[in-house]
């Protein structure tokens, strides 16, 4: 396996989005280049995340400081309607296949992707 992975959190469930922030620092702690990409129902999380009285916020954090977060899918967030929450938590959109981010750019730069 590479040293480099890239995390794809699908899901919206905030349990399991905080397993994908947990092992992306678990992960970079332990010397891999880590990335992490919001897709799916998981955009809907951001406006959530960015508030400091909600769980994982200071996990979110602390993965955001870490310089984890790749990017936000852009179509995902615009049917999720939080675009302009990743815009103002200064968050990249990508949308090179289709309004989302592509897979295979990551497999081109040596990237494993794990879907969460």
């Amino acid at each position: 396996m590479s040293n480099k992975v890239a995390l794809f959190a699908f899901n919206g469930e905030l349990m399991c989005f905080g397993h994908v922030l947990l092992n992306a620092l678990d992960m970079k702690e332990k010397g891999f280049d880590v990335k992490v990409i919001i897709e799916g129902s998981a955009t809907k999380l951001l406006d959530e995340l960015a508030t400091p009285e909600k769980p994982f916020h200071k996990l979110f954090t602390k993965v955001k400081k870490a310089g984890l977060l790749d990017c936000v899918c852009q179509a995902c967030a615009s049917k999720m309607n939080s675009v302009q929450s990743a815009q103002l938590q200064q968050l990249r959109l990508c949308n090179e296949m289709s309004g989302h981010p592509s897979m295979a750019r990551y497999l081109a730069e040596g990237y494993t992707i794990l879907i969460f």
